[in-house]
């Protein structure tokens, strides 16, 4: 059987429960003989795209034997490493690294396909060419240390599922080989530790009733007598923990506004929002992407003790910095009417609600011109469509009503 053929058998045999086999293939990127990114590991593909009958097709498969080292790779004299894997007729895998201080991580993976490859996407109506980005993902360990994660890890992008499995990554090796020392991932861990359990452990999940809907609160960062940040939103956590009897359980509660003081601090890049109460703490950080002339939010943080003494009376702490969210033009404010979801890790998230917040450029204490989140576009965009069928309709009904007319009277004349 052909390559083509197999790549075509593989997806219907995966949505019918077959066995995956992955595959598992190490890569290099090297500047001259020194390597300066190695990674060993088997990827899975999820990829949902429009056929030419105008229908939505779902697509499985997994990372091909003749994916390879792609020239885009580069170690960046040595500071960013960058990945790119290759397959198939253009498509890729790309994973962009960077070092900070004694620690080194991956900050971006992007996926682009090709729509005009038949032997990925059949009858795909487009020619064009899907990418997307994640900055998702927590792969970091110590310089000198090899990353290793044996279980699975989903990144969820729109339209695009990509799952890594027996991961093995390094970057700025010593030598052109792992390191024998590793740092494993949280999902390795042995059971021995109880942020493990929160993974490995298969017992009911519950759940606290969900709360009625945030207050909405409005909040302000003054450096000097200037106002250099605005924000208003409701705001609901969602807390996923371990009980004392190794249950998992998901914790939602609101930030009431009448009980949170509001800090923080600004510079031209850099802007950060504090929110606190007599429990828990929350910091926004805001950076600008010189690049795009956009601003986006790149860190969020949380420390609470309002899951006590569900958790065992421990403090819940999770982190994020790398994230992606919110993104807007400098000199505009970001709104959003629509309930949306900031995922910070697989343990928290946050529900926001008529989120409306601008980090620079803000002039006498004023929001400037809001650019709407594209959940607002979309919900607008249903009232305008139904609106237009329900006039042709009635314009339709019309037109025949008066041709019926015309032919009722063509066969009568005046004597």
């Amino acid at each position: 059987m052909s390559r083509a053929a197999s790549y075509c058998l593989f997806a219907p045999l995966l949505l019918l429960g077959f066995l995956q086999v992955t595959l598992m293939k190490r890569f290099e990127v090297k500047d001259g003989s020194k390597i300066c990114l190695l990674a060993e590991f088997s990827a899975n593909f999820s990829v949902s795209y429009e056929t030419t009958a105008k229908k939505e097709a779902t697509v499985l498969f997994s990372l091909p034997e003749d994916a390879d080292v792609d020239n885009r790779s580069n170690c960046n004299n040595m500071t960013a490493p960058l990945l790119v894997v290759g397959f198939g007729d253009g498509h890729s895998l790309s994973m962009n690294f960077s070092r900070h201080n004694a620690s080194y991580k991956m900050d971006v993976l992007t996926v682009s396909c090709k729509w005009s490859d038949h032997t990925f996407f059949p009858n795909a109506s487009s020619n064009g060419t899907l990418v997307k980005s994640s900055r998702l993902m927590d792969i970091s360990a110590k310089m000198n240390t090899t990353y290793r994660c044996i279980s699975d890890s989903t990144v969820h992008m729109k339209n695009v599922n990509v799952t890594l499995s027996q991961v093995r990554m390094e970057a700025f090796p010593p030598s052109n080989n792992f390191s024998k020392i590793e740092t494993k991932c949280q999902a390795d861990i042995t059971p021995t530790s109880p942020a493990t359990t929160l993974v490995t452990t298969l017992t009911p999940t519950t759940a606290t009733p969900p709360t009625q809907n945030p207050v909405l609160g409005k909040y302000n960062v003054t450096t000097g007598n200037r106002t250099c940040l605005l924000a208003e939103m409701g705001l609901q956590l969602n807390i996923t923990h371990v009980t004392p009897d190794n249950k998992t359980a998901l914790k939602i509660f609101n930030i009431q506004p009448n009980l949170t003081h509001s800090d923080g601090n600004c510079s031209d890049d850099r802007a950060s929002l504090q929110l606190a109460d007599k429990w828990t703490k929350l910091n926004f950080v805001f950076v600008v992407n010189i690049t795009t002339n956009k601003f986006y939010l790149k860190e969020l943080s949380i420390s609470t003790h309002i899951v006590s003494p569900a958790a065992g009376g421990k403090e819940f702490m999770a982190k994020n910095e790398s994230l992606n969210y919110l993104q807007t033009t400098l000199g505009k404010s970001y709104m959003c009417h629509s309930e949306q979801t900031l995922q910070v890790n697989p343990s928290f998230s946050i529900n926001a609600f008529e989120l409306h917040v601008q980090p620079f450029g803000v002039n006498n204490s004023k929001y400037a011109t809001a650019e709407e989140c594209q959940m607002d576009k979309d919900n607008m965009l249903i009232p305008i469509i139904v609106g237009a069928a329900l006039a042709g309709l009635v314009l339709v009904v019309l037109i025949a009503y008066l041709i019926g007319r015309k032919r009722s009277h063509a066969g009568y004349q005046t004597i």
